[in-house]
């Protein structure tokens, strides 16, 4: 596990990024917002994308995700990779992946969901990437971006150093089909929203290389002992979390979180940012009153692990970061500080 880190140069506008489908090749099913999200690429944010073999098949091997992968990353005229979108069997695809080769051409990579089995690995390899912003759910967001996450992008996209984070005044109402047009024509529906909630902030403040990601694939990788380092190799990191329209229990997130508690992990992290929680689903589309309480499940659930095996554990709970809208980016291994006394958070991008 390196023990440097590096930041990939950044792109500028008018270069090259590969478009790559390391876990789902929807986009050759939903055209509608990856298409869209191609097209804001080019248009509004001056780059040109380009894809790969499998970017829009469905089903293909680890092996042929794992080819794209590799071809984005040696290719000396691509400056960045971003994932069309997640999945849920990115973990089959790392065993086939060339390791000496990524290391050797250090470029930005941003996705998240499955996206984080990538950016555990370039983790370890010591290379800094971006834990947020998808073409077809964040580029590609029907009717516009939102400010909010089109800020954080082109921050992550185009620019170093630190970069304050803000707290969302609003978060999306409900999904919409891909599949009908009529969902491109406006943009999602919005409610207002409380901002982050601080625990164990006082006359704190904490910096640290981030590590993290989706909290049911962080525990997938912890099961499978992909690419985890010894416990002591996180110390004094910064965790972040967050969970997707899957919707896990509280006890779940609960389990999971005591689970890394008990391999001695939780307690190595002196902060946590956990993500807002998403709490709409098609197969779970609940009311205003469900949704408050499955919210403050999630809560509880987070606070009750930390209190039995990290009590001195900083957490900003509800950072609009991961299944979000709009989504914050977080650099993935770069340099994050919490700090409990000016309640800010600050990226290094």
């Amino acid at each position: 596990m390196s023990t440097t880190r590096t930041y990939p140069a950044k792109p500028r506008p008018g270069d090259r990024v590969a478009v790559i489908s390391p876990s789902s090749g929807l986009p050759g099913i939903l055209p509608r917002p990856y298409e869209l999200g191609l097209r804001r690429l080019r248009e509004e944010f001056g780059l040109v994308p380009v894809e790969y073999p499998v970017t829009r098949k469905m089903g293909s091997t680890p092996q042929e995700r794992a080819a794209d992968i590799h071809a984005a990353f040696a290719d000396p005229d691509i400056k960045a990779v971003i994932s069309s979108i997640g999945g849920d069997d990115q973990i089959t695809v790392l065993p086939y992946l060339d390791r000496e080769l990524l290391r050797a051409n250090p470029k930005p990579f941003f996705g998240y969901s499955d996206n984080t089995n990538l950016l555990v690995l370039l983790d370890r390899l010591g290379i800094v990437g971006y834990h947020g912003g998808t073409v077809m759910c964040e580029f590609g967001r029907p009717g516009a971006m939102h400010p909010l996450t089109t800020g954080a992008l082109r921050a992550a996209l185009f620019t170093s150093g630190p970069f304050e984070l803000s707290p969302a005044e609003e978060t999306k109402t409900a999904d919409r089909r891909w599949e009908d047009p009529e969902t491109f024509e406006s943009e999602p529906g919005m409610r207002p929203c409380d901002g982050w909630i601080w625990h164990n902030a006082e006359g704190r403040t904490v910096k640290g290389a981030s590590w993290g990601g989706e909290v049911v694939i962080v525990s997938w990788l912890l099961m499978a002992d992909r690419e985890i380092g010894p416990v002591e190799s996180y110390a004094g990191r910064v965790l972040f979390l967050e969970t997707s329209e899957e919707m896990p229990p509280a006890v779940e997130v609960y389990r999971i979180l005591r689970n890394m508690g008990e391999r001695g992990l939780l307690a190595q992290f002196p902060a946590l940012l956990m993500g807002r929680a998403k709490d709409w689903s098609f197969e779970r589309p609940l009311d205003a009153e469900e949704r408050k309480r499955y919210r403050a499940e999630q809560h509880e659930a987070v606070l009750r692990a930390l209190a039995e095996y990290a009590p001195d554990t900083m957490a900003v709970l509800d950072v609009d970061l991961g299944h979000t809208d709009p989504q914050l980016v977080i650099p993935y291994g770069g340099q994050i500080e919490v700090d409990g006394v000016g309640r800010r958070i600050v990226v290094t991008y």
